[in-house]
């Protein structure tokens, strides 16, 4: 529920088909911590609402028939002050969407989300935690073990020797998929202890977010 004072999440919808994203308005529009913004039906149109709704979240289709949901994503998120993107696809951890996990989304969401689950991931999402479940996780790993990515592995691993060795810990922690608190406990850390390095790390890697520094240390397989 809405703590008096607080703004609701603002969600924008993008989807190219109509009856989901009624679905996905009328599970949203119960939640009283939530106000959905727009609906956009393909990726071309998510910069202008994007710039004239100012969502904290883009709920993003992954296949449209112009602009599809990966090429959107990498373009939102290379903008300044960008709204978080959670990808919606009716896949596990395809290669689509690692590569929005690598642009830059804080996670996605299968299409047949149960709504209460559906609610809490924008909260969550709202709130900088990313949404990457443990199976996801191992399904990530696969993909980039089996990926071929000799280069990547190379840049990936001078990345993270950039990182102090507390802060290479915290990472660690982070492609594990711990949260803060959890972090916290395992090193002996306050939670914004770790909100701090975890801030430190994103800047040294020139990353945005905590799913970028796991698939990072997936690539160094570390």
């Amino acid at each position: 529920m809405t703590t008096p004072g607080a703004r609701p999440v603002r969600v924008l919808i993008v989807d190219d088909d109509a009856l989901v994203r009624a679905g996905l308005s009328m599970i949203l529009g119960g939640a009283d911590d939530i106000a959905i913004v727009g609906e956009a039906g393909d990726g071309a149109e998510v910069p202008a609402m994007v710039a004239r709704h100012r969502p904290d979240v883009v709920l993003m289709d992954i296949r449209m028939p112009d602009v599809d949901g990966l090429t959107a994503t990498e373009a939102l998120r290379a903008a300044q002050s960008p709204p978080e993107v959670l990808v919606l696809t009716t896949f596990h951890a395809d290669a689509q969407v690692l590569r929005a996990l690598r642009a830059g989304a804080a996670g996605f969401l299968l299409k047949d989300i149960p709504p209460v689950e559906l609610v809490a991931a924008i909260r969550k999402v709202a709130a900088g935690e990313p949404i990457l479940s443990p199976a996801v996780t191992r399904q990530l790993i696969a993909h980039v073990s089996n990926g071929g990515a000799g280069g990547r592995a190379d840049r990936a691993r001078a990345l993270i020797g950039r990182l102090s060795e507390r802060e290479r810990e915290v990472a660690l922690a982070v492609g594990r998929g711990r949260s803060n608190a959890e972090i916290g406990r395992e090193l002996f850390m306050s939670v914004p202890t770790v909100k701090a390095h975890v801030s430190r790390i994103l800047t040294k890697l020139e990353l945005n977010n905590r799913v970028q520094v796991a698939l990072l240390v997936y690539d160094a397989s570390l």
